[in-house]
């Protein structure tokens, strides 16, 4: 089983997440953000990782450290779970629809983390959730990765079903990227021979 347990302590912020990469989409999320559990949720199911996260923050001064670090923490596991990388498909892509929304999800594991978003979000706050933190989450969780993600929304006026269908797009690209490919025979998907 690939799997990470990743904890990491701030002034700001108290994280622990854990990942299984085969699992079955089960979740236990705990944020403090209703609608970043959510999201979180989305992922989990969607990209049928196992994930665990109990996350206390600064939310009295803004979401902003949690969403950010939640990622970070997020990035790490899935890079650790990764380990050599030996036998990954390496690639994966999504396009998701929510209603009027459809989103793309393109992932390179590639060892060189970036994020390339391209998406209109209509409105500023969904509840008390601050929609460009959902940026933040993904630049966070690509660096400390090393994915090169991007997302980009195709159509939609509802910034809920958007960030709804990036979440949902960015799982299902990363559970093909992950995913065992046996032609590889354990090799490293790479001509240069390392990711």
């Amino acid at each position: 089983m690939r799997e990470a347990t990743i904890s990491r302590q701030t002034k700001e912020t108290d994280i622990t997440l854990s990942l299984v990469l085969e699992g079955q989409g089960l979740t236990e999320i705990d944020s403090g953000i209703p609608f970043f559990d959510h999201m979180l949720e989305a992922m989990g199911r969607h990209g049928l990782f196992n994930l665990q996260v109990r996350a206390i923050g600064d939310l009295a001064v803004d979401a902003h450290h949690t969403v950010e670090d939640v990622g970070i923490v997020f990035g790490s596991a899935l890079s650790e779970a990764l380990g050599e990388k030996r036998g990954i498909t390496r690639f994966g892509q999504a396009i998701i629809p929510m209603d009027e929304a459809l989103v793309l999800a393109a992932v390179d594991i590639s060892g060189r983390g970036q994020l390339h978003w391209q998406v209109d979000l209509p409105i500023e706050f969904i509840g008390s959730f601050d929609t460009s933190l959902f940026k933040e989450f993904l630049i966070a969780l690509a660096s400390n990765a090393g994915l090169t993600l991007h997302v980009r929304s195709l159509a939609g006026q509802n910034s809920h079903h958007i960030i709804e269908a990036a979440a949902k797009a960015v799982a299902r690209a990363l559970a093909q990227a992950v995913a065992i490919d046996s032609r590889l025979a354990g090799q490293i998907p790479s001509t240069k021979g390392s990711l």
